[in-house]
C-alpha cells in the first residue's frame, strides 16, 4: 500500500530528442483533447476575469505545444529503496476492460450483478483513507497513508484513467460489465476522485499537520519561519538550490515548455519595470531534492516555498508579481507491440523514451491560483475543467513518507518488527546458517512474509546455490527486484562459477521497464541466460528452480511463491512461499521453465495450475464441484484470498456455487466487482477486506471438496490480464497441517471478530473495528506478529 518509493521524475529541459517527440502527434480526435463543454467553460471564465496583471496572451498563444503526443508514463522506481507507497504495487491496473466477460444478460443470473471496478479501485484507495484519518493509527504512519493515497491515486490517474480517455477518443470503449457507458464511469471518476482528494487535503491541513505540531514535529511554511530561519534556507538556496533551477520564459522566442508527468512546478508571472509588459515563467521545482526541508530541529517547509520566496534572485530586474503552484499528472501506461517487434528489449527503451511526452490527464493546482493564469495552464495543457483539481496547498502529499520515515520516534509509528527464521529452517545448537537443501530433503516449509525472515529463507535458499558447487543449474522468474538485489548477485555468482543460469526478466513490469532493462543486461553480462518471456504474455510467476546433483540422481529444488524476489518489500508485503523438493513441484517446475524459454506447448502439470490455459478453468471447476458436494450433503466451501476479484467467469462460478448454498468467504485487498448478500444471489457470499502497516499480497483458493480440502496459492489474482495474458502459477499445498495453517489464516481474516472492512451489496464499505460494546476486535496482522514472537522468545 499500493507497496514503494516516491515516483522519479526525469528532468524536462528541452533536448532535440524531446522535441522530435513531441513533434508525433497524437492519433486522438481533436474534440478529445478540448471538449466542447470545456471549450464553453472557458470562454465564460475568460468572460470574469479580474484586472489583476496578466501574462502576454498573444505571445503565448503562437507557441504553443501540439495537441498530443505518443507514448505513455514514466519509470517511478517502486522496485527502488524507500518505502512501500503503492499497496496497490503489483495490481499495475491493464487496458480498460469493457464486455469482455460473459453477456450481462445471459443464463440463470441477472444483469447488474457486477460492481463498477474503478469506483470499486477508488473505494479501495479511501480505505486506505481512513486509515489515515483513524485516530487510533500510530501518528507518523497515518502521514505515511497520506503518502500512499497521494501516490496510489497518481498512478491510477496516469494508467486506468488515461486508458479510459484514450479509449473513449478512438471510440473502442463499449459498455463495462457493471453497465455503465465509458463517459458515466469517468465522469464518476471525476466526481469520486475530487471528493477523495478534498478528503485528503482536509485531512492533512485539519488533523495530522496539527497533531504533529502537537508533538513537536512542524510542517509549517514560509511566512512561519524565523528571520533566523529564513536566513538559513536563504543560504541553503545559493548553494544547493539555484545552481539546479531553470526558469523557462513563455515569450516568442520561448514557446510554452513541455511540464513533465507528477513534477512540481511554479506558475511565475513578472513585469518588465521598463516596458511594463506582464509576462509568464514557469519553474520546475528538482525532483532529486527533499521535499521538505528541515529549517531548524523538527521543523520542515516545503521546497516549493524555498523557491518561492527567492524567484527575485531568478528574475533579477524584473518585478515579481505572482506565483502559483501547479502539477499536471499524463498517460503514463506504455504499449509495445511484441507481435512486430524482434528485440522487445530495445523496442522497451524506445517507447521509455517516448513515454513522458503523454498527453495530460489532470491538472492539480492550489486554490488560491489566479484565474487567469488558470486558464492559461488549462488552455496550454489541454485539459478539461473536469480534469482541474483546485487543492490547499502544500500540493503532491507523497513527500510525507519521507518525514515518516526519516523520523526517529518510535512511539508515533507501528511497534518494531524484526522477522526471524522460520523454524524448519533454524538451526538449534548453531551460529551457522542452515543448509537448507537437507531441510527440504526432511520436509516442505511453507513460508509466510513478512513474518518469516526473507533473507534467511529464499534469498538464503538461492545464495547457498549459487555456491554450492553440487548444484548444477538454477532457474529463476524476475518481475520485480531491488536496485542492490542480493537475488540478482547470487544468479551472477552462480553463473560466473559455471553454473547453467535461466534468468527470465518480465521487462513489462509497469513502472520497473527501465529498472529490469539495468538488470538483464547486468545478468546478460555475466553469461545468465536472460529470456524475456512469451510474445504477447507478461510472466508474472513467481518461480525458483534449483537442479543439484547427489550421488548418481539430480535433485530437483523449488520455490513458489506469491511475491515478487524482492528483499526490500518482502519487510512490507504479506506473502507465501513453498520451499519443497517434491519431485512433482520439480517436474513441473521444469516442464514450465522449458515453455518459458523454449517452444514447449504443455498445458497440463502435476500440482500445478498455470495461466492463461489452465488456471481459470481449474478454479471454476473446483468451485463447481463445491456445490455437486454440497448438494450430496458433503462439506462444501469456497475460501478466496485475493488482491482483485475481477473475472466475470469466476464471480459468475461463485455466484452459482452460492445460489446452491454453498459458503464463499472472500478476501480482497484491493478491487471487488462481486455483489455479496444479493437475495437470491449472494446471500451465501461474504467479502471482507483488511489493509494494515503490512500490505496483503498472497493469493490463497480453499475448497471443502467433501471432506478433504484442497488449498492452493500462487500469483494469480482474478482478473483477465492475469487469467488471459499473463503465465501465472498456482501450486496445490500437499502437507495435511499446512493445508489446515493456510485455512486457519482464512477463517481468521473473513471471521466477523476479526477487524475488516465489510462489502455490501450496493458496493459500498464499512469498517468494522469495534464490536457491540466498543472493543477492538482482533488485528490478524498484529496476532501474526505476536505468534512470531512468542515462538522465539526464551523459555522460562
Amino acid at each position: 500500500m499500493s507497496q514503494p518509493a516516491v515516483p522519479h521524475t526525469t528532468d524536462d529541459a528541452d533536448t532535440d530528442a524531446q522535441a522530435d517527440a513531441r513533434s508525433q502527434t497524437d492519433a486522438r480526435p481533436q474534440a478529445e483533447a478540448r471538449p466542447a463543454d470545456a471549450r464553453q467553460s472557458e470562454t465564460r471564465q475568460a468572460e470574469t476575469r479580474t484586472a489583476a496583471p496578466q501574462p502576454s496572451v498573444g505571445s503565448i498563444a503562437a507557441h504553443r505545444p501540439h495537441a498530443g503526443v505518443t507514448g505513455r508514463g514514466r519509470g517511478n522506481g517502486h522496485g527502488g529503496d524507500g518505502p512501500a507507497l503503492e499497496p496497490d504495487l503489483d495490481s499495475d491496473p491493464d487496458t480498460y476492460e469493457e464486455g469482455q466477460g460473459p453477456d450481462a444478460e445471459a443464463g440463470d443470473l441477472p444483469a447488474g450483478r457486477f460492481l463498477d471496478r474503478e469506483r470499486s479501485w477508488l473505494a479501495f484507495n479511501e480505505r486506505v483513507l481512513e486509515l489515515a484519518e483513524d485516530p487510533e493509527t500510530p501518528l507518523l504512519e497515518r502521514a505515511n497513508f497520506l503518502a500512499i493515497f497521494a501516490s496510489n491515486l497518481d498512478e491510477f490517474f496516469m494508467v486506468r484513467v488515461a486508458g479510459l480517455k484514450r479509449r473513449i477518443a478512438t471510440g473502442v470503449a463499449t459498455r463495462s460489465a457493471s453497465g455503465l457507458q465509458p463517459r458515466e464511469v469517468l465522469e464518476l471518476i471525476w466526481n469520486r476522485s475530487r471528493e477523495l482528494m478534498a478528503r485528503h487535503a482536509a485531512c492533512f491541513q485539519q488533523d495530522i499537520a496539527p497533531a504533529l505540531a502537537d508533538e513537536g514535529l512542524h510542517l509549517i511554511r514560509w511566512p512561519e519561519l524565523t528571520e533566523k530561519e529564513q536566513a538559513r534556507l536563504f543560504t541553503l538556496f545559493r548553494q544547493q538550490i539555484y545552481p539546479v533551477l531553470t526558469p523557462l520564459a513563455v515569450d516568442p522566442a520561448h514557446p510554452f515548455p513541455y511540464i513533465s508527468g507528477l513534477s512540481l512546478n511554479l506558475a511565475v508571472v513578472v513585469r518588465n519595470p521598463v516596458s511594463g509588459h506582464t509576462h509568464f515563467a514557469r519553474v520546475k521545482v528538482p525532483p532529486l531534492l527533499s521535499r521538505f526541508l528541515e529549517a531548524s530541529p523538527q521543523r520542515y517547509v516545503p521546497l516549493e516555498d524555498v523557491i518561492a520566496a527567492h524567484l527575485e534572485e531568478l528574475f533579477p530586474g524584473m518585478e515579481v508579481l505572482g506565483h502559483h503552484m501547479f502539477r499536471v499528472t499524463r498517460n503514463e501506461d506504455l504499449e509495445v507491440e511484441e507481435d512486430d517487434t524482434e528485440n522487445l528489449l530495445q523496442a522497451l527503451e524506445k517507447e521509455l523514451m517516448r513515454r513522458r511526452f503523454g498527453p495530460p490527464v489532470r491538472l492539480e493546482v492550489e486554490e488560491s491560483i489566479d484565474p487567469y493564469v488558470l486558464d492559461l495552464l488549462v488552455r496550454e495543457l489541454k485539459v478539461g475543467d473536469a480534469e482541474v483539481y483546485p487543492l490547499p496547498g502544500p500540493l503532491d502529499l507523497t513527500g510525507l513518507s519521507g518525514i515518516a520515515s526519516a523520523m526517529e520516534r518510535p512511539d508515533l509509528k507501528y511497534r518494531k518488527f524484526i522477522a526471524g527464521t522460520h523454524r524448519d529452517l533454524a538451526e538449534v545448537e548453531s551460529a551457522s546458517a542452515p543448509d537448507i537443501f537437507a531441510a527440504l530433503r526432511e520436509r516442505d516449509v511453507l513460508l509466510h512474509h513478512p513474518y518469516d525472515s526473507f533473507s534467511t529463507s529464499v534469498q538464503a535458499f538461492l545464495e547457498q546455490a549459487a555456491a554450492d558447487p553440487d548444484v548444477l543449474a538454477i532457474k529463476q522468474t524476475l518481475y520485480r527486484t531491488s536496485g542492490d538485489s542480493p537475488i540478482v548477485d547470487a544468479l551472477i555468482d552462480a553463473a560466473e562459477s559455471g553454473k547453467q543460469v535461466l534468468v527470465l526478466v518480465e521487462l513489462k513490469a509497469r513502472f520497473d521497464e527501465q529498472a529490469n532493462i539495468k538488470w538483464a543486461r547486468k545478468l546478460e553480462e555475466s553469461g545468465c541466460h536472460v529470456v524475456y518471456g512469451l510474445v504477447g504474455l507478461k510472466t508474472h510467476c513467481k518461480l525458483s528452480l534449483v537442479v543439484r546433483q547427489e550421488g548418481d540422481t539430480l535433485r530437483r529444488y523449488a520455490h513458489v511463491g506469491t511475491g515478487n524476489y524482492h528483499p526490500k518489500t518482502a519487510r512490507l508485503y504479506e506473502d507465501l512461499g513453498l520451499l519443497t523438493a517434491d519431485q512433482q513441484v520439480g517436474a513441473d517446475l521444469s516442464d514450465l521453465f522449458n515453455r518459458l524459454s523454449g517452444y514447449s506447448r504443455r498445458a497440463t502439470y502435476r500440482r500445478l495450475l498455470v495461466a492463461p490455459r489452465s488456471l481459470r478453468d481449474g478454479l471454476v471447476t473446483r468451485i463447481q464441484r463445491e456445490a455437486a458436494h454440497h448438494r450430496e450433503g458433503r462439506p462444501a466451501y469456497v475460501r478466496i484470498k485475493v488482491n482483485s476479484m475481477v473475472d466475470e467467469a469466476v464471480i459468475d462460478a461463485l455466484y452459482r456455487a452460492a445460489q446452491e448454498g454453498v459458503p464463499v468467504d472472500i478476501w480482497v485487498r484491493g478491487i471487488c466487482a462481486l455483489r455479496p448478500g444479493v437475495p437470491g444471489l449472494s446471500e451465501n457470499i461474504r467479502v471482507r477486506s483488511i489493509l494494515g502497516r503490512f500490505l496483503e499480497h498472497s493469493r490463497i483458493f480453499a475448497f471443502g471438496n467433501g471432506g478433504e480440502p484442497e488449498v492452493w496459492f500462487g500469483s494469480a489474482d482474478m482478473m483477465h490480464r492475469n487469467l488471459d495474458r499473463r503465465m501465472e502459477a498456482l501450486v496445490r499445498v500437499s502437507d495435511p497441517g499446512h493445508r489446515a495453517s493456510l485455512n486457519g489464516l482464512l477463517e481468521t481474516g473473513t471471521s466477523d471478530s476479526t477487524a475488516s472492512w465489510h462489502l455490501g451489496p450496493d458496493g459500498d464499505w464499512t469498517r468494522v473495528a469495534h464490536d457491540a460494546e466498543g472493543r477492538p476486535l482482533r488485528n490478524i496482522q498484529e496476532m501474526l506478529i505476536d505468534a512470531r514472537r512468542r515462538r522465539r522468545a526464551p523459555a522460562t
